[in-house]
């Protein structure tokens, strides 16, 4: 249906940055620009997500998908992982499809 699930697990988003930059420095970059970054992820054939179901409660991103979340919408929801169900999926994706995104504006030097 179009969709991709991904589930991380021992998944640090600071690691993963530090990991993508020690790669470019390695290849001799001198300049990295935002493509370099993202073509070095550990998510680098996987688009970035749309939307970003956090489970628990919890209003913090807690280290995870730093670099491809920028754009992301959020749902949080009360119960954890394991006690999901259908209609919550239902219901998070509800909330995405009500809401306008916006992107922001991307600054030049």
């Amino acid at each position: 249906n179009g969709m991709t699930l991904c589930i991380c697990l021992s998944y640090g988003g600071r690691q993963e940055l530090v990991y993508a930059v020690n790669r470019l420095l390695k290849e001799g970059k001198s300049e990295i620009t935002d493509k370099d970054i993202s073509k070095h992820l550990y998510t680098a054939d996987v688009p970035d997500p749309d939307l970003i179901i956090r489970t628990g409660g919890e209003f913090r991103i807690s280290n995870f998908l730093l670099w491809q979340g920028a754009y992301s919408e959020y749902v949080i929801l009360d119960k954890l992982w394991p006690d999901l169900t259908d209609e919550d999926l239902d219901e998070a994706l509800s909330k995405f499809k009500s809401r306008e995104r916006r992107f922001g504006g991307v600054r030049t030097n």
